[in-house]
C-alpha cells in the first residue's frame, strides 16, 4: 500500500473539518447523522472516522479550530474585531458552529469538560490583549481588566443570539464603535 504524505492528510482532515462545519450548521449536532456527514463530505464513515474517532471527536476538532482561529484574531485585533469579522462575513458554518457548542455546554457534561481548556485560552488571549492595550495607554484604566473583558464577552455572546435569531443586524457598525469607544481612553 503506497504511503499517504502529511500534505495529503492534513487537506483530507481539513475536507472533513470543512464539511462537518456545514452538516453542524445545516443539520445541528443530533441532525449531523454519520450518514448526513458522509453525504456533506463526500467520504465514508471509514474515511471520516479514520481521522477522528467518532461524531464527539469531530465536533470538538471543529470547535478546537474555530476557537485557535479567535484567538489568532483577539491577540492581534482584540475582540471587538472578532464581531466585526461575524458581521462582515456572515459565516453560518462558524455561527453554527458557536450555537452548537452554547448548547452542548448546557446538556453535555463530558463536552462542557472537554471545552473548559479551549474556552480558558480566548478568556486569556482576550485578558492579555486588553492589558496590553492598557500598558500602551490605549485602553481606560479605571475599570479592572476582568471587567472589561467580560463586558466585551457579554457583547459577543448578545451579537452570537442576535445572529441566530435572523434579527436584522445592519447598522450593528456603529454600535461595535460605540463599544470599542467604550473600552477605551477618551481624548
Amino acid at each position: 500500500m503506497p504511503r499517504v504524505s502529511q500534505e495529503h492528510l492534513q487537506s483530507r482532515r481539513q475536507q472533513i473539518l470543512d464539511g462537518a462545519r456545514a452538516a453542524f450548521a445545516r443539520h445541528g449536532y443530533e441532525g449531523a447523522t454519520v450518514r448526513v456527514l458522509e453525504d456533506e463530505i463526500g467520504l465514508s464513515r471509514g474515511a471520516i472516522f479514520h481521522h477522528f474517532t467518532d461524531k464527539p471527536a469531530l465536533f470538538l476538532a471543529l470547535a478546537e479550530q474555530d476557537a485557535a482561529a479567535m484567538v489568532r484574531v483577539v491577540t492581534d485585533e482584540g475582540l471587538v474585531q472578532v464581531m466585526r469579522d461575524l458581521l462582515s462575513r456572515r459565516d453560518v458554518g462558524w455561527l453554527g458552529t458557536q450555537l452548537e457548542i452554547t448548547r452542548r455546554l448546557r446538556t453535555d457534561p463530558a463536552f462542557r469538560d472537554a471545552w473548559t481548556e479551549r474556552e480558558a485560552t480566548i478568556r486569556t488571549a482576550t485578558r492579555a490583549r486588553l492589558r496590553r492595550q492598557r500598558d500602551l495607554g490605549v485602553l481606560r484604566a479605571d475599570v479592572d481588566v476582568d471587567v472589561l473583558a467580560d463586558y466585551l464577552e457579554l457583547v459577543l455572546d448578545g451579537l452570537v443570539s442576535r445572529l441566530a435569531s435572523g434579527r436584522p443586524v445592519d447598522g450593528i457598525g456603529p454600535v461595535l464603535d460605540l463599544i470599542e469607544d467604550s473600552v477605551r481612553v477618551s481624548h
